[in-house]
């Protein structure tokens, strides 16, 4: 199912290449197609959303019911199994504490005449997009929300899509545990526009954060700029460095489960030992024989799924960090060794014992992570993004009059003359 190449193979610089770069923005018609529509709910709102919504979610709405009502939440509650219930409260709360040890609070300095400080506020408004299309992710609501909730933001709505109405129990009680209550039943394209520019039903919001499809993920990149956005999201990756110990079934269940999210996502491979690559094979085959989303699984691992044979560790660690990818395993004896050689990664699982999916829901850190190469320059979902910071100056009148040259020499050599001016006219007047 896997293409499998050893480095040293004639077609092996193609195939790399091609993975290196994989990101795709979603240009061309598939653009155009997404700016018709921010521009009719911008022009329209509500009518533009409603009309939108019955075309590709099959769903009938009137603005009075875009938004969830609290009966329906109640409802979700008594549908709900208390058991997933209970461990959607563990997992908030694991998610919880991680994120509060990444508050930053601001700072101050004073020295000769000059205060200097950076303020830290949160964002005001925040617009939380969970998908539901073929299926639907309560663990989002929970990534997407909590560290803007620990940042302090005050306004966070959600947005989800709900195909002919249906919205998923778990979904609601996600929210409802972390104490959000406006939920609003659109999704798509139109669910950005309505949050990027406001309607008379859905607030406009300074921020749009959660992942969605293709068409989702080019609305965030379209209005980015009128809105702040998280990250622009592609599919989902997962890159695991196995040496010849490693055990071939945690190696093929892990492969398996990024292969299940879509047909779209990114299954890598690096192994250091041939015969382990047959052993995994062998594994996957009898594992995807009873998996459910068979058919996904399968044609994830026949478009985007690859194994690269390496000589050595050292060269999977290289080829690793070029890659970039969201999720990175290590199977190998002593991962801890390796860990300070590895820089682009947005998720790092060490050791066997250490499942990719324990990221998705419970260990803490946020799944909300950095696709296509964009872990060189990307991080995390974290804090920091629902935050913003403000410099603040102030200069005595001794400190200005001892230390104001300087700024008139740099104003007058870049012609700003009015610039150098400001502080002459002080220094000036103060003599």
């Amino acid at each position: 199912m896997m293409k499998i190449l050893h480095v040293d193979e004639r077609r092996f610089r193609s195939v790399y290449r091609k993975i290196v770069s994989r990101l795709e923005l979603g240009e061309g018609p598939l653009e155009e197609t997404v700016r018709a529509i921010l521009s009719d709910v911008r022009k329209q709102g509500d009518r533009a959303v409603c009309r939108y919504t019955e075309t590709f979610d099959r769903l009938k709405l009137r603005p009075s019911g875009m938004r969830v009502k609290p009966q329906e939440i109640k409802q979700a509650y008594r549908e709900a199994d208390p058991k997933v219930v209970e461990s959607l409260r563990y997992a908030a709360d694991r998610i919880t504490r991680f994120h509060k040890k990444q508050v930053k609070k601001g700072w101050s300095v004073k020295e000769g005449g000059v205060y200097l400080a950076q303020r830290v506020h949160p964002i005001e408004r925040v617009g939380l997009y969970v998908p539901g299309g073929k299926a639907s992710y309560p663990s989002s609501v929970l990534m997407n929300a909590i560290p803007a909730l620990v940042a302090g933001v005050p306004k966070l709505v959600i947005c989800s899509p709900a195909p002919e109405g249906v919205m998923n129990p778990y979904l609601l009680i996600a929210a409802d545990l972390v104490g959000l209550d406006e939920i609003y039943r659109i999704g798509g394209v139109q669910a950005i526009g309505a949050l990027t520019y406001g309607t008379k039903t859905i607030p406009k919001v300074d921020k749009i954060v959660g992942p969605g499809n293709q068409y989702v993920a080019a609305a965030k990149r379209l209005v980015y700029g009128t809105v702040d956005i998280d990250m622009i999201a592609g599919p989902s990756e997962l890159l695991i460095i196995a040496d010849a110990d490693a055990n071939p079934a945690y190696v093929a269940s892990d492969l398996l489960s990024q292969a299940e999210h879509d047909e779209e996502a990114v299954v890598i491979f690096l192994a250091t030992s041939e015969k382990l690559v047959k052993k995994v094979e062998k594994e996957m085959a009898v594992q995807l024989a009873v998996l459910p989303k068979k058919k996904i699984a399968t044609d994830s691992l026949r478009r985007h799924g690859v194994c690269f044979i390496v000589p050595d560790l050292e060269k999977a660690i290289e080829m690793a960090n070029e890659i970039a990818p969201e999720h990175l395993s290590l199977f190998v004896d002593a991962p801890f060794d390796w860990l300070d050689k590895i820089i682009h990664a947005g998720s790092v699982f060490l050791g066997e014992m250490t499942p990719q999916a324990l990221g998705d829901y419970i260990a803490g850190p946020n799944h909300v992570l950095p696709t296509g190469g964009t872990a060189r320059f990307f991080s995390p979902l974290s804090v920091d993004d629902f935050v913003k910071k403000s410099s603040v100056i102030s200069y005595s009148r001794r400190a200005l009059a001892k230390n104001g040259h300087h700024l008139v020499r740099i104003a007058e050599v870049e012609g700003l003359e009015a610039h150098a001016n400001m502080v002459k006219i002080r220094m000036n007047n103060d003599a």
